[in-house]
């Protein structure tokens, strides 16, 4: 008995067995997770990899590089990623001191993308700023088409094939290629996906034809909180998006209920309580904030931008945008910028569209699709529908909606973006159902949706060599003339035509503040909105200086005046650098304005008050 006993111990496992073993069984359970979701692992690993080709211009140094269509966007982003990484230090406000000094910037006024510069805050301290802005453009391409992949695989239970497709289209589409030249707040879309989930979720929740019991309360109540925190967090990543989402989701809800009357009965009170119950949620947290935004100190009420201007050309959805393989620069005459080719998706891809929508029926699903994308693509025409750059004088739908609170703050072409994820998911279930047939539909489908898709393949993002910041502020001389949150004036200051000098603060992590520059603010009649404010006289005679080169007149009442600017700023220094063009005429000019010799400063010349 006993020598059984000791045997039994003898080969029985111990402690340090059983250690070995489990390392072992994660590695299987690891690798079979791995088997199993391969494909949706080579899927993510295929989005990566365009998302970093369209990029590649920014890489591997994105501190030399700059977007060469909008370099102006991408010198603001900078700067709020710059800002909104102070937040790690505990410095986090909804308006800063650190630009427009004395008045300060209403951050929740701007798209100051807050919520993403936190979240990239250890990138932007450890790399700069402008890694954190190559990332971000990237990855919001990247994450967005990911995120649709998922939501089509695991919602609509698509094919991997029929995913993939769909929700290419939905990351890396004409509208969100081309925003992506600075417009870091409209490609970060990775969260609605996941809004579309939780609405879903909450409809299903609220079926009692779903299931045996009836409505899940419980479902209910998860799906309204998780909806309150995401539309929290996409308040602060890009609202614009949030109102976008809000609406096309709004559309293709009422169009849903109609084309399913037994849905609406059974579901539509319990769906419209799961949605009042996470606005009820979300209102709180996010009173302070709007409030901030819309009756805070430099908050604005209305949008700043003309939407007849901003409107999007009824021949652009025929055409194919300039950033593709197969488009043509002669498309840049039908939109208003490089940012804005929202609408170009081209005859062969908006034939296969309508093409699969007809194919697939009168199913209700389909019908609210196409219903939004056709809604969505009519506010896109703004309040006077223009063809081939000519205005017909046909009022378009978005008259309608003109004036409204908050909506005048979305560019009509930009109603466009949301056109991509609802043809993206009609190619999805397209596709989807022809791969699951033994016809010639099987081989026919796929092949035309991959050959559409193909026709805007975009191509990288231009890119340009960007000018090195001066010595005075890489070598941290300009501690020597001004303290950490003090006000440095740069000569001449930063304006919406050009913030360059921004990018300063930006290499030194904001770490001093700066008069005037480019933002959104109240400087229009009764308090509208405005691109940056109105010069001081004494900035503009030097931005004048710097534009012509021609020596003004300075006598003893623009000496006044240079002081109370400087008072007026709360300035600690200006600061006038030897790459700044006519910068001894400059120099001079600063002599006579400030009645003394500058301080050389590395390659800077400066005066401190």
């Amino acid at each position: 008995m006993v020598e059984a006993v000791t045997s039994a111990a003898r080969t029985a496992p111990g402690p340090d067995h059983a250690r070995a073993v489990r390392p072992a069984a994660v590695t299987r359970r690891v690798t079979a997770a791995l088997r199993r979701h391969r494909a949706d692992l080579l899927v993510g690993v295929a989005f990566v990899a365009l998302a970093a080709w369209l990029t590649h211009g920014l890489w591997p140094a994105p501190g030399t590089r700059v977007l060469a269509l909008n370099p102006a966007d991408q010198t603001l982003y900078e700067w709020f990623l710059a800002l909104d990484a102070r937040a790690l230090r505990g410095e986090l406000s909804l308006v800063t001191g650190r630009l427009n000094s004395p008045d300060g910037v209403n951050l929740m006024a701007n798209t100051s993308v807050v919520a993403l510069g936190v979240l990239f805050a250890p990138v932007t301290l450890a790399f700069g700023a402008s890694a954190t802005f190559a990332l971000l453009v990237a990855a919001n391409m990247a994450g967005t088409a990911l995120a649709w992949y998922l939501l089509f695989t695991r919602v609509l239970r698509a094919r991997r094939l029929a995913a993939g497709l769909g929700s290419a289209l939905c990351g890396f589409g004409p509208g969100m290629v081309s925003q992506s030249n600075g417009h870091l707040h409209m490609t970060a879309q990775w969260l609605v996906p996941v809004l579309v989930w939780l609405v879903v979720r909450l409809l299903r929740a609220a079926d009692p034809a779903g299931r045996p019991g009836g409505p899940d309360g419980r479902r209910t109540a998860s799906s309204a909180v998780g909806l309150a925190g995401v539309v929290t967090v996409q308040v602060f990543v890009g609202e614009e998006v949030l109102f976008l989402a809000a609406l096309t989701l709004a559309v293709t809800a009422v169009a849903y209920g109609l084309a399913d009357r037994d849905l609406l009965r059974r579901a539509g009170s319990g769906f419209a309580g799961g949605l009042l119950a996470a606005a009820g949620l979300a209102l709180p947290v996010l009173a302070y904030p709007l409030w901030v935004q819309f009756a805070g100190p430099q908050g604005v009420a209305d949008g700043m931008f003309p939407p007849a201007y901003f409107s999007a050309d009824l021949v652009a959805w025929t055409r194919l945008s300039a950033l593709s393989v197969f488009g043509s620069p002669e498309a840049v005459r039908l939109t208003t910028g490089p940012a804005e080719f929202t609408t170009f998706l081209g005859w062969p891809l908006l034939l296969v569209a309508v093409g699969c929508a007809v194919w697939l029926g009168r199913r209700a699903p389909v019908v609210a699709l196409v219903a939004a994308a056709l809604a969505m693509a009519a506010l896109a025409l703004g309040p006077e529908v223009v063809a081939g750059g000519e205005r017909t004088g046909i009022p378009g739908p978005y008259a309608l909606l003109a004036g409204l609170p908050v909506v005048d703050g979305a560019l009509p072409t930009r109603f466009a973006l949301a056109v991509l994820p609802l043809a993206g998911s009609v190619l999805t279930l397209a596709v989807h159902r022809a791969l699951g047939e033994s016809g010639r539909a099987r081989r026919v489908v796929p092949f035309a949706v991959g050959a559409a898709l193909l026709s805007v393949f975009p191509t990288p993002l231009p890119t340009m060599d960007r000018p090195p910041l001066p010595e005075f502020v890489t070598g941290g001389h300009w501690r020597q003339c001004v303290r950490p949150g003090g006000v440095l004036v740069p000569v001449p200051t930063a304006t919406p035509q050009d913030p360059w000098p921004m990018r300063w603060a930006t290499a030194t992590g904001v770490a001093f503040a700066m008069p005037e520059g480019f933002f959104i603010g109240p400087y229009g009649p009764d308090g509208s909105a405005t691109m940056g404010t109105w010069q001081r006289p004494t900035s503009g005679l030097l931005a004048d200086v710097a534009r012509r080169g021609v020596a003004p007149a300075v006598g003893d009442r623009q000496r006044r005046q240079a002081a109370r600017d400087v008072e007026f700023w709360h300035a600690s220094c200006v600061a006038v650098t030897d790459d700044t063009p006519h910068a001894e005429m400059l120099r001079r000019t600063l002599e006579q304005l400030y009645g003394r010799p500058g301080v050389r400063l590395a390659d800077a010349w400066t005066w401190r008050f």
